[in-house]
């Protein structure tokens, strides 16, 4: 039709008969796409005067925003944290893998290493968009390695380091650059803490609390200088005390700057956080959550001995732990399994599970125009999923880079 290449030459696609998960609400409406980005109908119809080239019927699927992981350590057999020669054809596998999961875009996460790793691995991550080759990598989370000895967790303790004078050139020097950074774990109570908090916020990178032994006011101090995220609450944290909630007590601080809001990563496998916990922080704080995975190496492998950067860890079900000890050390869980996993343990509606998947960590990493809606001239980053919020099909930029096999099912 002439009247749609008035304004481009390129196909419109109409997805029809689904329900959109857009305002916070699922909607009976069509979806339309052109040019990988989502089109706003009634300036097609009364603006261009144009139609559908391409019409997919959905058969009453839901169309929810792409999964965005923001802590995601490896997996399928993949350590982010290892300096290996086939480092980027090891990031394309995983980029690849998780498409059928969800995830149409991530930051791929290096926990606490030797500074030669950061050196060897960082001018390896470049930010890209997402496609068939698989999802969009946003920048790295470097979790560690100034963190607290106390809760280091599943990180090896040879390689914590503090801050000295200078701490933000310390941090430089550590990790060789910022370039493709965009998240830092840290522990706020570390001396010389502040300044590096407002050096990296300021350069656009998001500060995030965890692995620490912070109380509430260090932790609000921290905040007030910038940090904005708390990685994977609860776990590698003091436990909550009413007296001094410690970093947990963020969720409900009355001394967070106006106009801010702090996001907190939650495990939701079933296993790193109990559904008690889980439904106390949703309830606390809904419009903060944001679901990780902190998948490792051992995603979607069987069970047995795997790596987590310079650390043995073993698999047994959905159990993992440093070989030979009760701590436990990353999850093997997939996006979806987390979602479905907040959903029930919570009995939050459809809407607010997709949402702590998708909007939120977009919201956290100040993308929320472009990925995490469903919003007109949005990126076309989206998913088909059941009732039961099983993924069905996956597209990025208006193109299908995934479909469920159902003769295999």
């Amino acid at each position: 039709m002439p009247s749609n290449k008035s304004v481009s030459d390129a196909p419109i696609v109409q997805f029809t008969n689904c329900r959109i998960l857009r305002d916070h609400q699922l909607q009976r409406e069509d979806l339309w796409v052109r040019e990988g980005k989502i089109l706003n109908p009634e300036k097609l119809f009364f603006e261009e005067k144009g139609s559908a080239d391409v019409q997919l019927d959905c058969k009453d699927s839901i169309i929810a925003p792409g999964f965005i992981d923001v802590q995601i350590n490896g997996g399928f057999g993949v350590d982010f944290s290892l300096a290996t020669d086939d480092f980027k054809s090891g990031i394309d596998l995983v980029s690849q893998k998780i498409l059928s999961h969800g995830v149409t875009s991530f930051c791929p996460t290096l926990v606490t290493s030797p500074s030669s790793v950061y050196h060897q691995v960082l001018p390896q991550i470049s930010v890209r968009n997402g496609g068939a080759h698989g999802a969009g990598i946003l920048g790295a989370h470097l979790e560690g390695p100034f963190i607290s000895k106390e809760k280091k967790g599943a990180h090896p303790e040879h390689c914590l380091r503090t801050f000295e004078a200078g701490a933000f050139q310390d941090l430089l020097a550590t990790y060789g650059s910022l370039d493709c950074v965009q998240i830092v774990t840290l522990a706020p109570e570390m001396r010389r803490s502040s300044e590096v908090i407002r050096e990296l916020t300021k350069r656009g990178i998001c500060v995030s609390l965890g692995h620490s032994v912070a109380n509430l006011s260090q932790a609000e101090e921290a905040v007030q200088h910038g940090a904005t995220f708390i990685t994977h609450l609860f776990n590698a944290m003091l436990p909550f005390h009413h007296r001094d909630p410690g970093i947990v007590g963020l969720l409900t601080s009355d001394r967070i700057p106006a106009g801010r809001r702090v996001f907190y990563g939650m495990i939701s496998d079933g296993i790193h956080t109990n559904p008690a916990a889980l439904r106390i922080a949703h309830r606390a704080h809904p419009k903060g959550l944001v679901l990780v995975t902190d998948a490792m190496a051992g995603m979607g492998l069987a069970p047995g001995r795997h790596t987590l950067g310079q650390q043995v860890v073993e698999i047994d079900g959905l159990n993992t732990y440093i070989a030979g000890t009760n701590t436990l050390s990353g999850s093997v869980a997939t996006m979806d399994t987390c979602v479905r996993h907040f959903q029930e343990a919570t009995g939050c509606s459809v809407e607010t599970a997709l949402e702590a998947a998708s909007l939120h960590p977009a919201q956290l990493l100040g993308i929320e125009h472009e990925k995490g809606t469903l919003n007109y001239d949005s990126d076309a980053d989206f998913l088909m999923l059941n009732d039961s919020l099983y993924v069905q099909a996956t597209y990025i930029a208006g193109e299908e880079v995934w479909r469920q096999d159902v003769s295999g099912m």
